[in-house]
């Protein structure tokens, strides 16, 4: 078997995991979510989650992950000497190959946004722009044609390999997003009345406080770092020995929550300065917002134009880093546990990503019994269900019981001190998180996702 490559420099590791965090949760449902939730006190909650669930998972798949130097099904198969954890690997493998399907179909739809844009196709009428979207959506060809272009690209990024590919698109992909959503924030926070959306994400009212807003929270927390995926697993399975897993997962978790604020620095002083709030869901960024894009600039209709095309640009390079690392799980699993070389493992996962986004892609009225798959779901709807209420919660859930109660202590605390490198200060604390509130708080999101608990 061909070598598997390594990560190779520090600021690699860094861009490249946090490019697997980084994506369309960041850009579009935070905002949205904070929209939902009264603003700067979900944000607030928003920290706390990602003290107490956030970086303690991301350390413990850390820990699996470089341990065991293979693909995610190895890597539990091996630490579990009995018993069957190892299923949990296979699972974020099968996880992972879902969320690339459907999750292409939304990348899909922000190239084909970012094309309109380009040959001003959008404008500021708000029926034209709902019934540009319903007519895009529901054609058989368009949107399953910008699916398979997404994934060719994800697939061509994946199969240079770990430096050569994943690593420097990374270096190049990360730097170029911030700088993009720096340009969008400086335009949308110079607009007049932009001060009041400012306020609104920074500016505490306790009284908006709920259960509902805790579990928002706790579960925009749990999403934003990919947590239950495997590819925080299989990424670290890339690091060298002496990465600082603690740091790295601290910083990982600084970069995703930082990119959040500043995409709702970006999405809310516009909607503000308008009269509109942006809290309407997944239709945010391609109904509202590019109304909001031409009305603002209403003045100088280019400025709204070229505002649109970095817009929907950032959302494209924030999709392609989440799908690299989403691609690279079962990359990784295909050509390890088939003994073939990594361009046909790379093959393999592409094809079947693509029977999927193309499947989903055509549950948007394209083909009705896609569209009416389960109880009048689309499919695509049946596999985001499964995915985000019931896998990635069973994934994180199982993680921190095996790697809390049954992998050994000596394994998990070499890990975590770099063999006794690096100071213990804090891993009675984490190992404490990852044994017992870690697991609460997943269950917590879980039976609440599944209407079992009404909080």
């Amino acid at each position: 078997m061909e070598n598997r490559g390594s990560f190779a420099t520090k600021i690699g590791v860094i861009l490249a995991t946090a490019g697997s965090a980084v994506g369309l949760g960041n850009i579009w449902r935070f905002p949205y979510m904070t929209g939902q939730n009264g603003g700067a006190a979900f944000i607030a909650v928003y920290f706390v989650c990602i003290l107490l669930l956030g970086i303690p998972g991301v350390i413990a798949e850390f820990v699996i992950g470089r341990h065991s130097g293979t693909n995610a099904a190895r890597a539990y198969r091996n630490l579990s000497l009995k018993g069957p954890w190892g299923l949990i690997g296979y699972m974020g493998v099968f996880t992972s190959m879902i969320i690339l399907g459907f999750y292409a179909v939304i990348a899909g739809w922000c190239l084909q946004y970012l094309f309109a844009s380009l040959t001003a196709k959008i404008n500021g009428d708000v029926v034209y722009v709902q019934q540009y979207f319903k007519e895009f959506s529901s054609n058989p060809i368009e949107p399953t044609c910008w699916t398979i272009c997404f994934i060719l690209l994800t697939h061509f990024v994946v199969v240079r390999g770990v430096r050569n590919g994943i690593e420097k698109a990374s270096n190049i992909l990360m730097p170029t997003l911030f700088v993009l959503l720096v340009i969008i924030v400086i335009a949308s926070c110079s607009l007049p009345n932009a001060s009041k959306g400012i306020e609104f994400l920074f500016q505490v009212d306790w009284s908006k406080l709920s259960s509902s807003v805790i579990f928002d929270a706790l579960g925009q927390a749990f999403f934003s770092l990919s947590l239950g995926t495997a590819c925080l697993c299989t990424y670290a399975s890339y690091f060298n020995r002496q990465t600082n897993l603690v740091k790295s997962a601290v910083v990982i978790a600084l970069i995703d929550s930082f990119i959040a604020i500043l995409a709702g620095l970006m999405i809310f002083p516009a909607a503000f300065s308008i009269g509109v709030n942006p809290d309407s869901g997944p239709s945010l960024i391609f109904i509202t917002l590019p109304n909001v894009f031409y009305q603002v600039f209403s003045g100088v209709p280019v400025l709204g134009n070229i505002i649109s095309v970095l817009f929907y640009f950032l959302l494209s390079l924030a999709a392609l880093t989440s799908t690299i690392s989403m691609h690279e799980i079962g990359t990784a699993f295909f050509y390890e546990e088939l003994k073939i070389p990594r361009k046909q493992g790379a093959c393999i996962e592409t094809a079947v990503c693509m029977v999927i986004g193309i499947l989903c892609s055509l549950s948007f009225g394209a083909n009705q019994f896609l569209t009416e798959f389960i109880a009048n779901k689309s499919f695509l709807d049946c596999c985001d269900y499964l995915t985000s209420n019931i896998l990635l919660p069973l994934g994180s859930f199982f993680t921190c019981i095996f790697l809390g109660w049954f992998v050994s202590k000596k394994i998990v605390k070499d890990e975590f001190t770099n063999w006794g490198t690096l100071k213990s200060t804090f891993y009675g604390i984490w190992i404490f998180t990852v044994r017992f509130i870690c697991p609460v708080l997943i269950a917590l999101i879980f039976l609440r996702q599944l209407g079992i608990i009404k909080i």
